[in-house]
């Protein structure tokens, strides 16, 4: 046990001097232009963050040691390492807490908590939030779902679409994108549930909200574009 402690230390060392060496503080300069908190931030891209990754062999130790350090990279680089098999609701529900970017919340939902047993339900708690970033997992968790998740049954999507019309009126920033995101994705998935989300759409339209009908409007177009209805035609005629 000590020893393998010690090797996760020695590498954790070592992806900490990689992160610091590849920094890049023009990008740091460009990532708060978008929103991106620049607190503990070494502006490394995340291409060159997926590099790192496929050179490490997945752990979740070491994703709570890189986690923890709190460095802007790290913690996206965490997201990409954990073993979905064990990472728990108690860490999901500790890591969402420290969300305080755009650019974590959607990697750490789409690396790693949508893969995770608890996703659907983190989706449907995290939604009623109010906390922004914690409010936009909840979304983004249901837009990495729909692409992902192919056991899943449309009836597990549906679900989602009273929660996103009753949450259409928020209109920060970060959520109401998350909210019109989820709302596009499972509009995707297949027909039926086009079909669905173009209605849930129609509904929030009318709804007297600013935020509202920004969602509505860009979700129906794309929604009821001939491009989406020719790819969702032809994955049925396949199936």
């Amino acid at each position: 046990m000590h020893s393998s402690w010690g090797r996760i230390l020695v590498q954790y060392e070592e992806i900490l001097k990689d992160l610091k060496f590849l920094s890049n503080p023009e990008n740091v300069a460009g990532m708060a232009r978008f929103g991106i908190s620049t607190e503990k931030t070494y502006g490394v891209p995340v291409p060159e963050l997926r590099k790192i990754a496929k050179q490490v062999v997945r752990n979740h130790l070491l994703a709570q040691q890189l986690w923890n350090s709190g460095i802007h990279e790290a913690r996206i680089l965490a997201s990409m390492i954990d073993v979905h098999q064990q990472v728990t609701e108690e860490q999901m529900d500790r890591w969402v807490r420290d969300f305080d970017s755009w650019d974590v919340c959607d990697q750490c939902c789409s690396n790693l908590f949508d893969k995770t047993r608890f996703a659907h339900q983190k989706a449907v708690d995290w939604s009623s939030r109010s906390e922004e970033f914690v409010k936009r997992a909840g979304f983004v968790l249901m837009a990495a779902l729909s692409v992902h998740d192919k056991k899943a049954d449309d009836n597990q999507f549906a679900k989602f679409l009273p929660i996103i019309k009753r949450e259409a009126t928020d209109d920060r920033n970060f959520v109401k994108k998350a909210v019109n995101w989820a709302l596009r994705q499972i509009g995707k998935r297949n027909l039926d549930l086009n079909k669905a989300a173009i209605k849930t759409a129609k509904e929030i339209q009318r709804v007297d909200s600013k935020a509202a009908k920004w969602i509505a409007s860009d979700a129906l177009r794309e929604l009821t574009s001939p491009t989406v209805q020719r790819t969702l035609t032809s994955k049925r005629h396949s199936t």
